[in-house]
């Protein structure tokens, strides 16, 4: 598989050195032209007013918290499949980065919820899933850390990921399965986009911006793991060859 190619931690660093410039100024670059396009040129909604602009940060949020735990499976299928050595790295490097943007789809769809529908919060299904989908985020955080074998908490962690994945066909379709507050797929449908260019090219912005954001921050963690388990390594290797302190003279 050509997938292998970057198990070796020597061309990973190089492709990773390389691509960080780029990818940094380009998420900083969509961010901003998303953040000025939805703040400041996007017309208030005929119904919602000013309180949609909420939505260009939750909408590509919500995106990304689903993204990011695809990515999560995907990942731990070929750690359990291929062993690939990276892919535990990349599932332990995503689930924080995804675990936050699940939390600010969470709080920026409350903030939103108060002025739009009168409360904070309802057990809706659309709502419901995406906070299971936070705990799942946070107990597979937890699963990589919880055994002293680290082998068997990256194990454990990929087939609770796997099995979770279930979540995400829900979150997509609760909307469509079940009589739920939370409206239908009102951006990107089949049929085509069903809001105006001036409300959906900030939204297309802010997420290309979140997934380029995502890939930088991927990128930055599954370095620093390499780096520590070649410090690890080499503390291990000195420990090793260290010479045996000389006796003592009576």
């Amino acid at each position: 598989m050509p997938l292998h190619r970057f198990a070796n931690p020597g061309r990973f660093m190089r492709l990773a050195d390389r691509l960080l410039p780029w990818t940094g100024g380009l998420a900083v670059l969509a961010i901003g032209i998303g953040l000025v396009l939805g703040l400041f040129v996007a017309p208030p909604d005929y119904q919602q007013g000013e309180s949609v602009r909420i939505m260009y940060v939750h909408v590509p949020a919500a995106w990304m918290a689903l993204f990011v735990y695809t990515c999560i499976a995907v990942a731990s299928a070929v750690s359990l499949i291929w062993r690939h050595p990276l892919a535990d790295l990349a599932a332990k490097a995503s689930s924080p980065v995804g675990a936050a943007f699940t939390f600010l789809a969470l709080v920026t769809g409350s903030l939103w919820g108060k002025p739009m529908w009168g409360t904070w919060w309802v057990w809706d299904a659309r709502l419901t899933s995406v906070l299971v989908l936070f705990f799942l985020y946070l107990g597979h955080m937890a699963l990589m850390t919880a055994f002293e074998d680290p082998a068997r908490g990256r194990k454990a962690a990929a087939v609770l990921a796997l099995v979770g994945f279930v979540n995400v066909p829900i979150i997509k379709f609760s909307v469509d399965w079940w009589n739920t507050l939370h409206q239908p797929s009102s951006v990107l449908r089949l049929d085509g986009p069903s809001i105006h260019p001036d409300m959906l090219w900030p939204l297309l912005a802010m997420a290309v911006g979140f997934k380029l954001y995502y890939v930088l921050l991927l990128l930055i963690r599954i370095k620093s793991e390499l780096i520590e388990a070649r410090l690890r390594a080499l503390g291990r290797a000195a420990m090793t060859s260290a010479p045996a302190p000389a006796p003592v003279a009576q």
